[in-house]
């Protein structure tokens, strides 16, 4: 008889290879597939080579070698070639068995998928992957969504195979039903963008503005490692400020030229915020960045007509350092608030059961944005699991309350050194705006209602009950349908 493995794999990239690798070395066996069949032989002959390991050259074949309930892993390009392979992969199906897709897909298609696959008798995964190339060899953090009696099928292996924090706790567990997954990935990826930009930030002023060597500002990067900030982006962020470019000689990330890439989830994140009526400006702000430095060979000319202010440093420092270490820790603590604010509204909209606390702790390791702080988003759900929003848990308070000076500080050196801060900026305004009992949109009511009869709500009666005023006096009583146009 021949043997049965325990879960199968199509797409040998560079995830799917090191996934396998690390479903092997916990004890999984596991058959892959690749559609460039010679992509099996090199594995099999190479990195697989004397391992667990199941070379297959169809879909048939990598099916009927699997142990039932059969459970079939894609870690291939979002959009339609995962449609395509699930097409390919159900004639083999029996009912029961799992297709669960790995990859960075959007959500609502994973939402369309479970519910096709379903009704054919089958079930779905859709499940976000966090943490590189590395991440998936070591211990990704992995957020499954989609038919919720395919969790317990496969939580053995993800457990065991995603990364672990304190008390060998899994950085994996059941998110929520149809696309939740891979919408908690999405937002992941949308505060990964903040993070990011947030860094880039602080390193434009350490070097324009206060105009610190690349040695100088690595060792700021380290030290602040040893702190509240401690995360995976701060790490790498000072490993890469000391690397030299073998050809020049000169430092690595003066070699790189300033026009950043993406893949999408950033400006997804900010397109559901924005259908959800959900404030992530931070966020959506990081998007722009990455689209404004794009754009390089215009920048370029305009630098030549347009002036801004000459740089002028007078203050200390090292306490000026310090200022920009609590601005950037305020500014993160605002980016993650809004992402849990959009994953509540998504959460409501959508008729998911989320654990809000689970998510944190799922982000402790292996992803990207994995960060010290996480623990805190973890014990502020745990308190309070219908926490409104994480600035109004004791701990970010507290912080937020602190450092607010410092960072309101930094922000106004950058603007006046003429130094772009989009992220800082934004989180700022987020705070500002959300600590705001009242906000000048009384008066965008009342510009609503002037042009388009729009209505208002007054301030002096309940909620829900729509006024117009006749601003000109040759308006009729006629208002608009759509108050929320």
């Amino acid at each position: 008889m021949d043997k049965k493995y325990n879960i199968g794999l199509i797409g040998l990239a560079v995830m799917g290879e090191n996934l396998v690798l690390n479903m092997e070395s916990k004890g999984f066996s596991v058959a892959v597939f690749n559609r460039s069949t010679d992509k099996v032989d090199k594995f099999i002959n190479g990195r697989g080579k004397d391992k667990n390991f199941k070379g297959c050259y169809s879909i048939e074949e990598l099916v009927q070698s699997l142990e039932k309930p059969r459970k079939v892993m894609m870690l291939v390009k979002a959009g339609q070639p995962v449609d395509d392979f699930i097409e390919l992969i159900m004639p083999h199906l029996e009912k029961g068995d799992i297709i669960i897709d790995g990859g960075n897909s959007y959500f609502p298609d994973t939402i369309r998928r479970t519910k096709y696959v379903e009704s054919k008798g089958f079930l779905y995964i859709g499940t976000g992957v966090s943490g590189g190339e590395e991440g998936a060899l070591l211990g990704p953090s992995i957020m499954p969504g989609g038919s919720k009696e395919a969790w317990l099928a496969v939580k053995t292996i993800f457990q065991a195979i995603s990364a672990k924090v304190e008390n060998n706790v899994p950085c994996c567990e059941w998110v929520g039903n149809d696309g939740a997954g891979h919408f908690v990935k999405m937002v992941h990826n949308g505060i990964e963008y903040g993070d990011m930009q947030m860094i880039t930030e602080a390193y434009a002023i350490m070097k324009n503005v206060i105009g610190m060597s690349h040695e100088e500002m690595a060792d700021t990067f380290e030290d602040w490692n040893q702190g509240e900030l401690d995360s995976y982006l701060i790490e790498i962020t000072k490993d890469i400020l000391r690397v030299k470019d073998k050809e020049t000689d000169n430092m690595m990330v003066d070699m790189i030229l300033d026009a950043a890439g993406q893949k999408g989830t950033g400006r997804w994140t900010s397109e559901e915020a924005l259908a959800l009526g959900t404030p992530t400006s931070t966020i959506a702000e990081a998007v722009f960045a990455r689209s404004m430095s794009a754009i390089k060979e215009e920048r370029v000319a305009a630098s030549k007509e347009l002036n801004g202010p000459e740089v002028n440093f007078t203050g200390d420092k090292k306490a000026f350092l310090e200022k920009l270490r609590q601005g950037l820790f305020a500014s993160k603590i605002c980016s993650y608030a809004q992402g849990y604010q959009l994953m509540k509204t998504a959460a409501e909209e959508y008729k998911w059961d989320l654990n809000y606390g689970d998510i944190a702790l799922m982000w402790r390791g292996g992803c990207i944005i994995r960060a010290q702080f996480l623990g805190n988003i973890k014990e502020a759900f745990t308190k309070n699991p219908k926490l409104q929003n994480l600035l109004l848990d004791d701990y970010f308070k507290d912080v937020i309350e602190k450092s607010q000076a410092a960072w309101r500080e930094v922000i106004a050196t950058a603007v006046m050194n003429g130094i772009a801060v989009p992220a800082f900026s934004s989180a700022l305004a987020y705070y500002d705006g959300y600590r705001s009992a009242v906000l000048p949109a009384n008066l965008l009511q009342a510009q609503r209602d002037y042009f388009g009869a729009h209505t208002y709500e007054r301030t002096d009666k309940p909620r829900g009950e729509f006024f117009h005023t006749n601003w000109t006096g040759r308006g009729g009583d006629t208002v608009s349908t759509s108050y929320n146009n």
